[in-house]
């Protein structure tokens, strides 16, 4: 997994906050890891393959629920 070590800073970030009695935000960085593992997945998946069009970086819009 390319994108493996953005998965362990949020895991220490995670184990810190719990150690520390921040438990509300050891439950965000929780969600912040499933998604971050989620959007990497097909991110890793297309490794090495050239960009096609609506690709890459800047071509992201945010969501409606996003506001």
């Amino acid at each position: 997994m390319q994108h493996e070590w953005m998965i362990d800073v949020l895991n220490d970030l995670r184990a810190f906050s719990y150690n520390h009695k921040l438990l509300k935000l050891a439950e965000q960085l929780d969600d912040a890891i499933l998604i971050a593992a989620s959007e990497m997945a097909p991110l890793d998946e297309h490794a090495g393959m050239p960009l096609t069009h609506g690709q890459g970086f800047g071509n992201h819009h945010r969501s409606a629920e996003a506001g």
